[in-house]
């Protein structure tokens, strides 16, 4: 007796996003399993971000929103904006990509991870909390925890500020996380700590991942499976492999010639997305 295969954690169906009768985003579906990880990749202005934000209702109010955002079986879309907020934070995360403009300047980073827990858990004492910031700084290998933890963000090197960020998302134990170009500012050999760190705790804790960038390489370490967007529409999505090694819409072939790999002839000039 087969067994019935179980839901997507996350399924998108039919989204559509315009701002004051302008589409950013048309009618794309995807789906997210426990423990995958989606990449969704395509150029600046494609809308990634816009879909992004659609998944935590987080867009301005001149945004226009239809389709379904089906998570653990409430549809996001049309969820009371009470029960919308108990999801925010706590079973769906975000780690956003400047972490300069994410955190803020003037309050302590172990302030600023325990306001994520203080949201979901008024129950906590205040030992409790801070036990459970000091958990998470070590989980995310931020340094000597105990010491740094009333230290400002303007002390922390730029790759110490992301895995802050990544603290501050995953402290509620999230089951969704949402990391919209978390690598973009670093250089390379940060860049991949925190590829491995985000790989690690998503192992560690079975999470499920949408990962946003327009980099590659990047997507190629970390994803089960890649979603194409190109001008809002999702022209292309397959497993990892199959995508990388045979892109079958042009678009996604164009996107693939225009990163420069080791076997790239240096003679001739890189293929264009126009």
């Amino acid at each position: 007796m087969s067994s019935t295969p179980s839901a997507p954690l996350l399924a998108v169906e039919g989204l559509s996003i315009d701002f004051q009768g302008r589409p950013a985003v048309e009618n794309i579906s995807f789906h997210i399993n426990e423990g995958e990880t989606l990449g969704l990749v395509g150029e600046s202005g494609s809308g990634k971000s816009a879909t992004s934000l659609a998944l935590l209702r987080l867009l301005p109010p001149t945004a226009t929103v239809s389709g379904s955002i089906r998570f653990a079986g409430d549809d996001l879309v049309v969820l009371p904006e009470g029960a919308m907020r108990r999801h925010r934070g706590r079973s769906i995360a975000m780690i956003f990509q400047e972490p300069m403009t994410a955190l803020n300047p003037v309050m302590p980073i172990g302030a600023q991870i325990a306001e994520a827990v203080e949201a979901h858990h008024p129950e906590f004492l205040r030992s409790e909390i801070r036990k459970r910031v000091l958990e998470v700084m070590h989980e995310v290998a931020l340094p000597e925890p105990e010491r740094r933890i009333d230290d400002y963000p303007h002390q922390f090197s730029g790759g110490q500020r992301q895995r802050i960020l990544i603290a501050m998302a995953i402290v509620n134990r999230p089951r969704l996380l949402i990391a919209d170009e978390p690598t973009t500012a670093l250089d390379v050999t940060v860049q991949a700590q925190i590829l491995a760190l985000l790989n690690s705790l998503r192992t560690t804790h079975n999470l499920s991942m949408l990962f946003i960038s327009h980099d590659l390489a990047v997507v190629s370490q970390v994803a089960d499976r890649v979603a194409v967007m190109q001008h809002g529409h999702i022209v292309e999505q397959a497993p990892s492999a199959q995508l990388f090694n045979g892109a079958q819409h042009p678009y996604t072939r164009r996107l693939l010639a225009s990163a420069p790999t080791m076997q790239t002839d240096r003679s001739k000039p890189l293929a264009t997305l126009a």
